[in-house]
């Protein structure tokens, strides 16, 4: 029911918020004129007069309007727009006209609403009022001014509500509000690379940049139209940021081309067209920012073509798909307010009407498909009432009219197309063919053993053996068709069907041919269903240890994109080197030029911790690819590093390690030659986990055990007597269960879990391990374990681990097992280990007097000989310590 109460609360917001920014532009073009202003207590006194704003004054053309609606509203234009249409939800639940009008509400104690002597409000309010008072205490009238207002009002123009809506939302599946300056850079490197090659395809070019572009375009009606062509798609799109930021890079590419002009063929002479801080930005010869003025020719075919030109590229160019309905909605909403900021009269108080754009923003789990993409549809488009063209004039009809009765028609003739898809490729389903051959061999085999003649029957005697193993394959098909055809687990899941729900990216033939760019900020750390997780063992082939949504969507978009077309993301930067992502980096690198990596570390996202990098490949190879880098920075405006995409082939892990650069590269290869991986000399176990019930100050029963937690150690001290704890030791209470032998080993190295480098020391207490701490076992008459803690804890190793992971200062940053196993441990005889077993049992001596004695000097002693091990040079040593 929340849910519910959720996504009908937010499509109210929406379209209030809409109406809000509606009634700030009419203000804006009638000078000030408050006549305009209709959102208030006096022309709205109740919620069925929202109810009748939405549905009868929005919705309908003023002749359709009955007399009391044309006298209160005789200001507010007819939109049209499927935005003021009454949703499923509200048709199957209540309208906004249901909720209760005498309903008070507590002012909020942080309430911006300010009392007569300029203080905080307090008290109850009636739930409208407050609602129509608390939007009145901001600006929403100076979009594209460059200023506030009146009142020093807090400014609320589309980018703000990007970020008020995904807060709203909750963060929800993973996904993150992007800042401006991110998407308006992705948008600007990958787009204006795709059109440089369209155009290149389209006239036989071999233009590298947009300046190339500008001295070749000769036709600009032919420009336009190639540009137009390209397809945009974000597949997990939230609250749209990126495709309004592609919108507005798509204007600005045409201005910088000299082809943006007017219905006439005229082009926009005298205005500079660009984007700056993530919006377009319209100035005259003057400098001068443009504003409407619909008493104005000029501004009037000025505001005409930027209306049609955003028209027409979110129509033709851009594509969004969310798994949250909420974010659907907010989407379709941020582009309709893109359209509203160009909104002009065709008539005295009528406004062009706004287009049904919903179409191109879908509902839907981009990861989860029941028909793959290369599946055979021309049976299914042979038919007369079903062919591609059909099919796009169907979606283009419904995005074009203003008639309730054929947009219905329309719709549910596109319904009845993707029905008969679904029907035609379920009939020709490839495991009903696998079921079928199944079904024959099996026939076979029984059909023989019952004439008697098993053996002289068969091609293959070896089969016999078979027919178990047979059954059991086709008892799985069967399974797996029945549930498909009953469509339980793709309608629990929400499958999203990429081979037929976008007709503009299907070719005359309906092959799906993909899409020029896709950009976008996956979501990450989401919970999969069961059922879910093995749809995606069984179809993503990056599935490797853990999974994280982020590396699948990757791995969808290499088949969404067409050949020499790009993809753009911002993702967690663990994809860069973590091991759990080589299978996606070595499809990379397969197929796909690595344009640029951006590793911009920490604090890009308010709500979010994780570290992030922006990568853009191309799907095309080359023998000298280059990569363009930055490391850890924010300042996307500085000179790009390069490497060469081959150096990423060069070792085990496939890592895209930017941050290492030649020296230390060969410094790393040779702290690897001749060493052995420390996983292969070592068990090395995380430690165990229960309930905090079962975590006491003192031993309480004869299954307490002494439990050393990460907090309880340091570099070659254990402090567990100053803060000790006990575990309630019984397997069946532990939600990670490890054998005692584990802890009850006489020693054992510690090594802590939480922080971004290798902390370890000896345990000599037969301690139980917290999930906090790894243990570390081998055989001590082959490695010490006194040599090997010298080790860990050198410097030597500190510089492999921090190349190695690239968490260094990372917040929340973590050891992983995985990374431990890979350390390189010198192999050396036990007799040669003997100086690094001394002098680690001084400093573990001194510090069982006093955990705090400063040992640096002695330390400092194990490191030379660390050097010395390894053979490191004057240079290298000073690669290590970071001089």
């Amino acid at each position: 029911m929340f849910n519910v109460g959720l996504e009908l609360s937010i499509t109210w917001i929406n379209r209030i918020l809409f109406l809000k920014l509606l009634e700030g532009q009419l203000v804006s073009y009638h000078k000030g004129d408050k006549a305009y202003l209709f959102l208030n207590t006096k022309t709205i006194k109740e919620y069925d007069d929202l109810n009748t704003i939405f549905f009868q004054v929005l919705a309908k053309n003023h002749d359709e309007r009955n007399k009391d609606v044309k006298s209160i509203f005789a200001k507010v234009p007819y939109l049209n727009s499927s935005l003021f249409e009454p949703t499923e939800l509200e048709q199957e639940t209540i309208l906004i006209s249901n909720l209760r009008d005498e309903k008070t509400m507590p002012i909020h104690s942080q309430t911006v609403l300010k009392d007569t002597n300029g203080q905080k409000r307090t008290g109850t309010i009636r739930s409208l009022q407050y609602l129509f008072e608390f939007l009145d205490a901001y600006d929403f009238a100076s979009e594209g001014t460059g200023s506030i207002q009146e009142d020093n009002k807090t400014l609320i123009n589309a980018s703000v509500l990007g970020l008020i809506f995904e807060k709203i939302n909750g963060y929800k599946d993973g996904s993150f509000f992007t800042p401006g300056f991110i998407t308006m850079y992705m948008c600007r490197e990958t787009i204006r690379r795709a059109v440089v090659q369209k155009f290149n395809e389209a006239k036989g070019w071999a233009c590298n940049d947009i300046t190339d572009l500008y001295n070749k375009i000769e036709d600009r009606t032919e420009a336009n139209n190639i540009i137009n062509s390209i397809k945009i798609c974000d597949p997990a799109v939230g609250s749209g940021h990126f495709l309004v930021s592609a919108l507005n890079e798509m204007i600005a590419i045409k201005s910088d081309l000299h082809i943006l002009q007017d219905k006439d063929g005229r082009l926009l002479r005298g205005y500079r067209v660009e984007v700056i801080n993530d919006e377009l930005s319209i100035r005259d010869e003057e400098g001068d920012l443009y504003a409407y003025n619909p008493r104005n020719a000029e501004s009037q075919r000025i505001q005409e073509t930027l209306f049609h030109e955003k028209e027409t590229i979110i129509e033709s160019c851009l594509f969004g798909v969310d798994i949250n309905p909420n974010s659907v909605k907010i989407c379709r909403l941020r582009l309709w307010i893109e359209l509203l900021k160009n909104a002009y009269y065709k008539a005295p108080d009528v406004l062009e009407t706004l287009p049904n754009i919903d179409i191109n923003i879908k509902c839907g789990n981009s990861l989860i498909s029941r028909f793959a993409l290369d599946v055979d549809m021309s049976e299914v488009f042979k038919k007369k009432e079903t062919t591609v063209q059909k099919y796009l004039l169907a979606v283009q009809a419904y995005k074009d009219t203003n008639d309730k009765d054929a947009k219905a028609e329309t719709k549910a003739f596109i319904d009845k197309l993707k029905a008969e898809f679904t029907t035609t490729l379920y009939a020709r389903d490839p495991k009903k063919v696998e079921m079928s051959k199944l079904r024959g061999r099996i026939s076979l085999i029984d059909n023989a053993a019952e004439i008697g003649d098993l053996f002289g029957k068969l091609d293959d005697v070896n089969i016999i053996k078979d027919r178990d193993k047979l059954q059991k394959q086709l008892d799985k098909l069967e399974a797996e068709v029945a549930e498909q055809q009953s469509g339980k687990f793709y309608d629990d899941a929400n499958a999203f069907e990429w081979r037929f729900e976008f007709p503009e990216v299907l070719n005359d033939e309906g092959d799906f041919v993909g899409f020029d760019v896709v950009i976008g900020n996956p979501p990450y750390g989401v919970e999969f269903k069961p059922s879910e997780k093995i749809f995606i063992k069984s179809n993503y082939y990056s599935m490797e240890g853990d999974f994280d949504s982020y590396i699948y969507f990757i791995e969808k978009t290499f088949s969404l994109i067409k050949s020499n077309s790009r993809l753009s993301f911002i993702v967690p930067n663990n994809l860069l080197i973590q091991k759990f992502g080589k299978k996606i980096r070595e499809l990379i690198l397969k197929d796909y030029s690595i344009e640029f990596i951006i590793d911009l570390g920490l604090g890009i996202f308010e709500e979010a911790v994780v570290p992030t990098a922006i990568i853009i490949l191309k799907k095309e190879i080359t023998e000298d690819s280059i990569v363009n880098f930055l490391f850890r920075q924010t300042d996307l405006s500085q000179d790009y590093q390069k490497i060469s995409q081959n150096i990423f082939k060069n070792n085990a892990n496939l890592a895209f390690n930017i941050q290492v650069n030649p020296v230390e590269r060969s410094l790393i290869n040779k702290l690897k030659k001749s060493s052995i991986e420390l996983g292969k000399i070592c068990e090395i176990k995380i430690g165990i986990e229960c309930t905090p019930n079962y975590i006491n100050d003192k031993p309480i029963s004869e299954n307490s055990r002494p439990l050393v937690r990460g907090r309880n150690f340091h570099r070659y001290s254990l402090q567990f007597e100053k803060d000790s704890k006990y575990v309630e030791y019984r397997r069946e209470l532990l939600h990670r269960a490890r054998e005692e032998r584990l802890f009850l080993s006489p020693r054992k190295i510690i090594i802590r879990q939480t922080g971004d480098s290798v902390v370890a020391t000896i345990d000599e207490n037969k301690l139980y391990a917290w999930k906090s701490v790894f243990v570390l076992l081998t055989d001590e008459r082959i490695y010490h374990l006194n040599f090997l803690l010298a080790l860990l804890n050198s410097k030597v190793i500190d510089f492999y681990y921090q190349k190695l992971v690239g968490e260094g200062g990372r917040a929340f940053a973590q050891v992983k097992g995985v990374n431990l196993n890979l350390l390189p441990i010198k192999a050396i005889p036990i007799e040669e280990q003997q100086s690094f077993i001394k002098i680690v049992g001084i400093i573990l001596d001194l510090k069982k007097e006093n955990p705090d004695e400063d040992t640096t000097p002695i330390e400092a002693q194990i490191d030379q000989l660390v050097y010395e091990l390894y053979g490191l040079t004057e240079d290298e040593i000073r690669i290590v310590e970071g001089k």
